[in-house]
């Protein structure tokens, strides 16, 4: 499946974005106000994307969101706390270790390009394929997804196996595509944050690795565990 270049464009364009400070130290009823504003923003920009894709690619109209810094950081926000390697997006579905979510896993595969192993490897890592789970910091279901990324991806139950799988995948395609299919990289981002990864100054997967030292231990043994799942889920 080939990702359509204008999104890929459009989302390329939120590199020259601003990210937002992840700390905050307002009150949390002025927290509560904010993080309603960002899911709206965050919905505006994903519906933005989609339409602009079909009008040659513009990303201008990036530039006129409201408080474009903060729904950049939204949007590439870390989904949630778990403890992810090498190959670019090909969307091509290969025969793999079967798993209770097999048809919905194949549709998002082929839905946004991610490969099915790559898939079942990070579901493995985040949830044991547990569709309950909630988190100590409130990422929810197999995919992990916090409440804010989740409205903003169109989720509105993250318990929900085919809505949190096809969010999830959802989300990890646009850090496969803002990191160019790196796919370390990406992982990375997905765990810890894209701020941390951006900060180390890294353009592909080998010299993240060079200073792997420098991510938080949650996301180097998150990367290793996703290495072992993906190996086990390829067959």
């Amino acid at each position: 499946m080939e990702i359509n270049p204008a999104v890929t464009n459009g989302l390329g364009q939120l590199k020259w974005v601003s990210l937002k400070s992840a700390t905050d130290k307002s009150s949390s009823a002025n927290e509560t106000k904010r993080s309603g504003a960002s899911a709206s923003q965050f919905a505006a920009m994903l519906q933005a994307l989609s339409s602009n894709s079909s009008n040659g690619g513009d990303t201008s109209f990036l530039t006129s969101l409201p408080d474009a810094s903060s729904v950049s950081s939204l949007l590439w926000q870390q989904i949630g706390t778990a403890e992810s390697i090498d190959s670019v997006i090909s969307g091509e579905i290969t025969d793999t270790k079967p798993t209770s979510y097999d048809d919905l896993i194949q549709t998002a595969s082929a839905k946004y390009g991610v490969p099915v192993d790559l898939i079942k490897a990070v579901i493995d890592t985040e949830s044991s394929f547990n569709p309950n789970v909630v988190s100590s910091a409130g990422a929810k279901g197999l995919m992990q997804l916090m409440d804010g990324t989740a409205r903003g991806l169109g989720v509105s139950d993250s318990f929900n196996p085919a809505q949190n799988i096809d969010g999830g995948v959802r989300y990890l395609s646009y850090q496969l595509k803002r990191f160019d299919g790196q796919e370390k990289m990406a992982l990375a981002a997905y765990n810890a944050g894209p701020a941390r990864v951006i900060n180390l100054g890294v353009s592909n997967d080998q010299e993240l690795l060079e200073k792997l030292k420098l991510l938080p231990k949650e996301t180097q043994s998150y990367l290793t565990k996703i290495e072992r799942a993906r190996a086990e889920y390829a067959v």
